[in-house]
């Protein structure tokens, strides 16, 4: 499995940019969010600050695997303002974000094309002006083991630069780990390998 499967990029906090054409102004803002939920509040709030704005449109992008996203356009023309924002998104190749849009009329209609370019101008200079981050894919395993088993069981999970989470001491020993999900197999296999040791997902 290759290594970089393990890795995807998102933004470090929020950013902002701002776009006018022809007097409308468009004020662009991105968010690290990794639920619809942490979508609907980052919206909540911008309709709150920005009440009096024409639109509010936006996209966003959850997930590395099986991603979820979705765009809007609140009203201005189809295809022209979320799907714009939901493609300087995928041009930089992040996930786990959220651009809104918001949009101040300037009382001159721009056109789709003038819109797709505005809503896509102040996307792209949002995403800019954000911190990239590189986000790891873990895997969490539970293993349960023996005492006497303790070192081995260690040993494997600090060569294979896994992480404890928790762990739990009763009759035998449980520990939840955290691993890099390319190493996941490996872990498996070296765990399976020691007597009486098990490991469950």
């Amino acid at each position: 499995m290759d290594s970089v499967s393990d890795e995807y990029f998102s933004i470090g906090g929020e950013s902002t940019a701002s776009y006018r054409e022809k007097a409308s102004k468009f004020l662009a803002f991105a968010y690290p969010v990794t639920s619809a939920d942490e979508v609907k509040r980052c919206l909540e709030v911008l309709k709150k600050l920005h009440f009096d704005a024409n639109h509010h449109c936006y996209a966003y992008r959850i997930g590395h695997e099986n991603e979820q996203y979705r765009v809007n356009d609140d009203g201005e023309p189809s295809g022209s303002a979320g799907r714009p924002i939901y493609g300087q998104i995928l041009s930089r190749g992040l996930t786990d974000v959220l651009v809104v849009v918001v949009r101040y009329f300037g009382g001159t209609k721009l056109g789709v094309p003038g819109l797709i370019n505005a809503y896509k101008t102040a996307s792209r200079e949002a995403l800019l002006n954000a911190e990239i981050i590189t986000k790891t894919v873990t895997v969490d395993m539970a293993v349960r083991f023996e005492y006497e088993m303790m070192n081995q069981v260690m040993r494997i999970i600090k060569e294979e630069s896994a992480k404890v989470i928790r762990q739990t001491m009763g009759e035998s020993c449980e520990l939840m780990i955290a691993s890099k999900k390319s190493s996941v197999e490996k872990i498996e296999q070296r765990l399976l390998k020691l007597r009486k040791v098990e490991v469950t997902f």
